[in-house]
């Protein structure tokens, strides 16, 4: 409650303001109590104000950006682990009114909960603040986070553009191996190593998709800090 009370304050919001109290009402939350309202509607609205924000963003930062280019970096920026991440940074989860059985299952935890709660965070300040201060805190927040919205589009497709490079440079494809899986079947975890010539990485995920994904991202991330991959590719 003091760090929603903080976040009120910072925008100069009610802690008691409806709007505000709908964002951080999940649906598993109002169906148990039987509310009539939670923070779907909010999270429309939000996503529609992330759109636009991002949109004039990325057109001014990269003036000879294709069409193409920004509809994948826009993308790439309103993804899910994106908006988690800034959901996580915010401390936005912790807030968020949960149902005990989504609770039980990991709910506050999960990108896709952490995402739609940031956009229904985002709607509700649009309604309490309007358009011109959204857009503010918007901008400061990506600047700080995604100061180069480009590099995300490798984050896109970690695995394609990892094989892409190893196939091209080194006539090579990466190999993937289920080291582990553990957990109960609600929630599985998969440890996955990924091994290209000398490199390895390992990827940790509640599928084996996920964690190959993240494996991936790790070792394309090392190899472009070692400038092994060029940014550009």
């Amino acid at each position: 409650m003091e760090h929603l009370k903080q976040i009120a304050s910072k925008f100069n919001i009610s802690v008691k303001s409806q709007h505000l109290l709908e964002a951080f009402t999940h649906r598993s939350y109002a169906v148990e109590h039987n509310l009539s309202y939670d923070n779907q509607r909010l999270e429309f609205l939000g996503d529609s104000v992330l759109e636009i924000v991002l949109t004039e963003h990325l057109f001014l930062l990269y003036p000879t950006m294709t069409e193409g280019d920004m509809t994948k970096t826009r993308s790439a920026l309103a993804c899910e682990s994106s908006l988690a991440l800034l959901a996580r940074e915010m401390k936005l989860g912790p807030l968020l009114r949960i149902g005990k059985g989504e609770q039980g299952a990991g709910g506050v935890e999960r990108d896709s909960t952490l995402a739609d709660l940031f956009e229904a965070f985002i709607g509700a300040l649009y309604l309490e603040l309007g358009f011109s201060s959204v857009r503010e805190f918007l901008l400061e927040l990506i600047k700080t986070h995604f100061p180069d919205p480009r590099q995300l589009l490798q984050e896109l497709n970690p695995k394609g553009k990892l094989q892409e490079f190893s196939q091209q440079h080194w006539n090579e494809v990466p190999h993937y191996t289920v080291l582990r899986h553990s957990g109960p079947q609600h929630m599985p975890l998969y440890e996955v190593e990924l091994n290209l010539k000398r490199y390895t990485a390992i990827g940790r995920g509640r599928s084996r998709k996920q964690a190959e994904f993240n494996a991936a991202a790790l070792l394309f991330q090392f190899l472009r800090h070692q400038g092994v991959i060029k940014d550009d590719f």
